[in-house]
């Protein structure tokens, strides 16, 4: 082989690379930016039907009725019978840190260990996942990273989803530790039912011990130093959630009893399959929950076919703050996260109130509210244009896309796959 058909194979070569690997993250916010005409929808529940949105270095600098008298300047995009939303916010998912689940040396989600918080997620985070890559066409842009396995899994952090590296995509860092309660009943297989936990409270047990362990760590004058317990202490300061996993009526009240009883500040139940049968408990106790996603079936004979539909919305009415997430599903399906709020609304829920469960709710949650979540002035530029209704899979088409005002692409391995085949058989 001659040295011009090398360099053919090898240019060959990049180009089939190149042509499966991540899309270049966008560059920082050089012009301001306008979107004039379309229906703005806010993320708090409230909606803008005729709006302007004005950004420039990556922050909201209007947002309001396009009829208000005011001077735009930039690059102008018309919105016209086009809709405008916050990013989607994803929390509990192993987003960068699984790529194929079958692929044991492509997962990063898990450590040895029963109680592990000191096991940073962030670090694990892989910014050129395809998984990840695959979010962004449906309007999630940021994820709450977390790490999954034993009953103190780790520490999560929140990441925008358009990035080179996890320095580079961190929102908000160590935001919280994960617990996942034992259930007080199990599945026999070979009785086909539910049994009793004979262990139950030798767990829990387990578990308190480690709480106050951690707790008399941090009070202690001198220590050695104790990588675990040192984790923990952002959950009595404050600084830090207890993402706590539950889903029976039981399980909820102990979990949430005893994170209270140690004076752990701020709990969050995630999960929450049973939480409408306590809700005054946890309104009392002011108890957010991330629920479950909504495409599911009913856990038991007994209960409603469509319980697991309208339990955002029972929660929501009950007067909880609610959001959505699917931390039992595969990383790939995060990105239905909108649909999952689209059942909800199909339920009753008003559809500016179910967008919430996964912007503005989500990001209260999280501790993100400040600068995420919501259209308001003075936020993060994080938002997208859709041709319809981000909430139906029929409609929600992305035209544009800008996290902290930067105009990512919404290319990915699949929307690339996409546009081959179609163009062969549009050809035939």
């Amino acid at each position: 082989m001659n040295i011009y058909n090398k360099i053919l194979v090898l240019v060959g070569l990049l180009c089939g690379s190149f042509s499966w690997a991540q899309q270049t993250p966008a560059s920082v916010q050089k012009e301001a930016i306008v979107i004039e005409g379309a229906t703005a929808h806010l993320g708090n529940g409230k909606i803008i039907e005729n709006s302007l949105i004005m950004f420039e270095g990556g922050v909201l600098t209007f947002v309001g009725d396009a009829k208000v008298k005011i001077a735009r300047k930039g690059k102008k995009i018309d919105g016209t019978g086009k809709h405008v939303y916050p990013g989607f916010i994803a929390p509990a998912k192993a987003l960068g840190l699984t790529e194929i689940n079958a692929v044991r040396a492509s997962k990063d989600e898990d450590e040895i260990g029963e109680f592990i918080p000191h096991v940073r997620s962030l670090i694990a985070y892989n910014a050129e996942s395809k998984v990840v890559e695959s979010m962004r066409p449906n309007g999630v842009l940021l994820a709450q990273i977390t790490p999954q396995g034993g009953e103190i899994s780790g520490t999560s952090s929140i990441v925008q989803l358009d990035a080179w590296n996890w320095e580079d995509a961190a929102v908000k860092v160590d935001d919280g530790i994960h617990l996942h309660w034992p259930n007080s009943f199990r599945y026999n297989r070979s009785a086909s039912a539910f049994k009793p936990n004979d262990n139950y409270q030798e767990e829990i047990a387990k578990i308190k011990s480690f709480i106050q362990n951690s707790k008399a760590y941090g009070e202690a004058v001198s220590k050695e130093e104790h990588a675990p317990f040192k984790a923990m202490q952002g959950l009595f300061k404050g600084s830090q959630n207890l993402y706590v996993y539950a889903n029976g009526e039981k399980e909820i009240i102990d979990a949430i009893t005893l994170a209270k009883h140690e004076n752990i500040k701020n709990i969050v139940l995630v999960g929450g399959y049973e939480a409408y049968k306590v809700t005054d408990f946890l309104k009392q106790n002011e108890i957010p929950v991330l629920v479950q996603a909504t495409h599911s079936r009913p856990q038991f004979e007994d209960e409603d076919y469509d319980l697991p539909y309208k339990l955002p919305k029972l929660l929501s009415d009950a007067g909880l703050l609610v959001g959505l997430q699917n931390s039992d599903l595969e990383n790939f399906q995060t990105r239905n996260l909108p649909f999952y709020a689209g059942q909800v609304a199909g339920q009753g829920l008003d559809k500016e109130i179910a967008l919430s469960l996964i912007t503005g709710n989500n990001a209260q949650i999280l501790g993100i509210a400040d600068t995420y979540g919501t259209l308001e002035t003075g936020k993060s530029a994080t938002l997208f244009i859709s041709e319809g209704d981000a909430l139906d899979m029929r409609t929600n088409t992305l035209t544009k896309a800008f996290i902290d005002g930067r105009d990512i692409s919404l290319e990915s391995h699949q929307t690339e796959l996409w546009k081959r085949y179609m163009g062969k058989y549009e050809s035939e």
